[in-house]
């Protein structure tokens, strides 16, 4: 392709694997690059049962990208970004779950280290490239002028929604191979080359061990009450919980199941009730991306709801809604009732043509 550099980010799996292939074998000038997140710090590992994006085990990671690099004949780098992975996606974590709120990672990861340090510390090292590629379900496409990002061709892979904070700038030196092909077709392609043995897994968590290993905070006796307030239960630290939870609260005795409703951490309480409490009609988001559309043009043209597709977590298919925006603000309200909207988390609103207009940070449900 006339001479053109792209880096490829290598974790070491099949995804990215193949998408190195895919690019080399187009002509490309292919490198490719690995970032480390862990070190050695506070972070127990007695918990970690399975291989995650942070893991102490990142080394295997980094050794099976240099074997693949190999293979393919192309340079291969390795980048330390966690001082800020540590201060920006662990700092967030943390004060987050501490506000009885449930972050995404992987999101602000994408924005700010992989997309965003990553590039920039592969830049300083002198690492001379055109373009940056992964192995993600997605596509960049224009829309109303702008990149935007749109969702995969295979449903179940899809990875748009963790992809919807990256900007302009990211957005036009990004390439994702994968997008228009599915991950059965990706397997088949690693397995002919020998890169992976056939039926290989893969782990897509953000950390396989217990989320408190992270949170360094000590356990804080607490109650577990119902919604008239009537203590049910108790906890040691409401950070250990999710809305929507079901399993694990060590509660009994109720005529149905029980679920976490809320959480309040100024009174140190974790509230549950009936499944029925779960259904969230309305959810609003702060700190905008706009992708499809455009900041000037939302404050000009969205000020009405406008039919669209909303994700309110990663699983799951977009929900059809209604959504405008308001200032600095994102309203949507759903045609069919989601289940447990948790405010931290990313509410993403597509066309339906799959792409990415808008998203936000939850920040109130109804």
């Amino acid at each position: 392709m006339g001479g053109k550099k792209v880096l490829v980010g290598m974790s070491g799996g099949i995804d990215s694997s193949v998408t190195a292939h895919l690019l080399a074998s187009q002509g490309y000038d292919v490198q490719g690059v690995t970032m480390t997140l862990w070190r050695n710090g506070p972070h127990p590992v007695s918990s970690i049962v399975a291989d995650a994006c942070f893991s102490p085990n990142e080394k295997k990671d980094v050794e099976k990208s240099a074997e693949i690099c190999r293979k393919l004949g192309i340079s291969h780098f390795v980048l330390d970004v966690s001082d800020a992975y540590e201060k920006i996606v662990l700092g967030d974590f943390r004060s987050e779950y501490a506000a009885g709120r449930t972050p995404n990672p992987c999101v602000l990861c994408n924005e700010k280290i992989k997309f965003g340090a990553m590039v920039e510390s592969a830049r300083k090292a002198g690492i001379a490239f055109d373009f940056f590629a992964t192995g993600h379900y997605a596509r960049v496409v224009r829309k109303n002028g702008r990149f935007a990002i749109a969702r995969a061709k295979d449903d179940f892979k899809d990875q748009s929604y963790f992809l919807h904070r990256l900007h302009q700038e990211q957005l036009g030196m990004v390439m994702f191979p994968l997008g228009g092909m599915t991950k059965a077709e990706v397997r088949k392609i690693d397995v002919a080359l020998g890169f992976h043995p056939e039926g290989q897994s893969e782990s897509m968590d953000f950390y396989s061990g217990d989320y408190a290993d992270l949170l360094n905070l000590p356990p804080r006796k607490g109650n577990i009450v119902d919604c008239d307030g009537k203590v049910v239960g108790s906890h040691d630290g409401y950070w250990n919980y999710t809305i929507g939870q079901r399993k694990g609260l060590g509660i009994g005795g109720s005529a149905h199941p029980l679920y976490v409703i809320s959480i309040v951490p100024e009174r140190n309480e974790v509230v549950v009730g009936a499944s029925e409490l779960t259904k969230n009609h309305e959810v609003s988001a702060s700190n905008l991306s706009f992708m499809g559309i455009s900041e000037e043009m939302a404050n000009g043209e969205y000020r009405e709801y406008h039919d669209g597709f909303a994700k309110i977590r990663s699983a799951g298919k977009p929900s059809p809604c209604r959504f405008r925006i308001l200032g600095e603000r994102l309203e949507i309200a759903f045609e069919t009732p989601v289940l447990s909207a948790c405010c931290g988390q990313s509410a993403v609103v597509y066309g339906d043509d799959g792409v990415v207009m808008v998203g936000g940070i939850i920040d109130s449900v109804r």
